[in-house]
């Protein structure tokens, strides 16, 4: 067992990069990534990003007329962390914009994301404003687009079945196959402080 003596400096070794969840599915039975997939495609955690009147419909849509539970969808996740399926439903503000890839960068992978009404799609009717952002896709990766203003709650049925699917026939080999580097899981949005001076508060 090597142990450094006290008073002297090791040299600092650098870990190699973690491995991501594509090297991993690679090394999986095909018989095991269809079970995962099924597991991923019936337990959606939802984290509900509602912004504006849009949020109405899905709060309509998760109610016992339309139940969408019975899909494998549990709404109201307790934060991002908890979640796997981020809905965005109404109009993004660039003022909002930080606090949303804020806490879609909190979420696990995988991480899925549904854009829920025109504003969401593409700013909608505000689409011309100086405050706001044209469209959810313009922070963080979109996989499902439900159109509508608002989109009525079996639109958003359909966009979770469409998601589904997706999910279904999915590959984490291809969509884990680079992985992330430093620099896009650092957002930028939050400056670190900057480094104390030499003279210190004693001064």
């Amino acid at each position: 067992m090597d142990v450094t003596p006290a008073g002297t400096s090791a040299e600092p070794q650098l870990l190699p990069e973690p491995k991501r969840l594509g090297v991993l599915s690679r090394l999986a039975p095909e018989p095991m990534k269809v079970v995962l997939n099924w597991g991923r495609r019936y337990s959606l955690w939802v984290f509900n990003f509602g912004l504006a009147c849009c949020a109405i419909e899905f709060i309509a849509a998760s109610m016992a007329r339309h139940d969408f539970i019975r899909l494998g969808v549990i709404p109201f996740a307790p934060g991002p962390r908890q979640a796997d399926l981020m809905i965005v439903s109404g109009t993004v503000t660039d003022k909002m914009a930080p606090a949303v890839k804020r806490l879609y960068e909190q979420m696990p992978e995988p991480k899925y994301v549904i854009s829920f009404g025109a504003c969401s799609n593409c700013g909608g009717p505000y689409w011309d404003s100086y405050s706001v952002t044209k469209g959810v896709d313009q922070i963080i990766p979109v996989d499902v687009y439900v159109p509508g203003c608002p989109p009525r709650p079996e639109a958003l049925l359909q966009g979770i079945l469409k998601l589904q699917e997706k999910i279904a026939r999915e590959s984490l080999a291809d969509r884990y196959a680079e992985g992330p580097s430093v620099a896009q899981l650092t957002s930028g949005l939050v400056t670190p402080p900057p480094p104390p001076t030499a003279g210190g508060a004693g001064a």
